[in-house]
């Protein structure tokens, strides 16, 4: 098989492309179920609210406030996105989930996934399934740069910088800080950590905040690449929970390593055996819970 190298680097990079938001939407779902416990099927409602959140304000803002000219810049939706979808989370998390933590975890489950088709059908209702273009990319990463082996485009390298840099960040805040000692003492050893003065309930609620809020950064960043319709989340949301099973459910750093090396892998199947690339991270998921069911960087029961 003659496949030029240059061939095989584009691919790889792409895939890196969709490797980092694999990372971004599973380290999301990983600190949810992590820390919390709750299999959060909504995560991909949430990916799909943040891209909205994106599209609405550059679209309708300048509606709302009676001048065509405003619009919600790129770079302001990058925080206002994540705060929505975040806050979002935070009324779910006090008014519902809170209820479900002592109970089985198939009841978050079935909540969640609730909760993903309610929202998804409200906003099928009101925009194109097929999805609709968000035109605020900001002139400074519109074009392509000149890697040597390929053009890419701008906004691509910077949404692979940016996601694996959210990433490794958060990482860092849970494992290496006080804070994130805090965050897993609160959902690790609840009774302890209340004993010596914490709000664990406020910790939960901010380890939910935090979750959903990844998601919404996702959607966010997703917007200018992918067309923003009510499915984009539930055409994503089972690669993701693969992406967490390979990589150990709960396991932050298996997340965002799985998610980066399953998307680098995705993009190489497609220049070596294109039919195999839209199943090639199931398979890789049914081998390695035949081999290690508790995932490659997941603890052993």
């Amino acid at each position: 098989m003659d496949i030029p190298l240059q061939a095989i680097m584009s691919q790889a990079l792409l895939g890196l492309n969709n490797g980092a938001f694999y990372a971004l939407l599973s380290l999301g779902l990983a600190v949810i179920f992590g820390m919390l416990n709750v299999v959060n099927f909504a995560h991909g409602a949430f990916y799909m609210l943040g891209a909205f959140v994106a599209l609405l304000g550059y679209d309708q803002l300048g509606r709302i406030l009676g001048d065509e000219s405003i619009h919600m810049s790129f770079w302001t939706a990058l925080i206002v996105g994540p705060i929505v979808v975040g806050l979002l989370g935070v009324l779910i998390e006090k008014t519902m989930l809170s209820r479900l933590y002592k109970v089985d975890h198939l009841y978050g489950l079935l909540l969640t996934f609730g909760l993903a088709l309610i929202f998804e059908g409200l906003l099928t209702n009101y925009f194109n399934v097929a999805g609709e273009p968000y035109n605020g990319k900001p002139e400074i990463l519109e074009g392509a740069i000149n890697l040597g082996f390929m053009v890419f485009p701008k906004y691509r390298l910077f949404s692979i910088i940016l996601s694996l840099t959210v990433c490794f960040a958060v990482w860092y805040l849970i494992e290496k800080t006080k804070f994130g000692s805090h965050l897993r003492a609160g959902t690790e050893n609840p009774d302890v950590t209340r004993a010596f003065g914490i709000d664990v309930p406020s910790l939960r609620t901010l380890t939910y905040f935090l979750g959903v809020a990844l998601a919404g950064l996702a959607g966010v960043v997703a917007a200018p690449i992918y067309s923003v319709s009510p499915r984009m989340g539930s055409d994503l949301i089972i690669i993701v929970f693969a992406v967490v099973v390979i990589g150990g459910m709960g396991s932050i750093m298996g997340a965002i390593l799985t998610g980066i090396l399953l998307g680098l892998l995705e993009g190489l199947v497609k220049v070596f055996y294109p039919p195999l690339a839209n199943t090639v991270i199931f398979i890789v998921m049914a081998l390695v819970l035949l081999w290690r069911p508790s995932g490659l960087f997941g603890k052993e029961a």
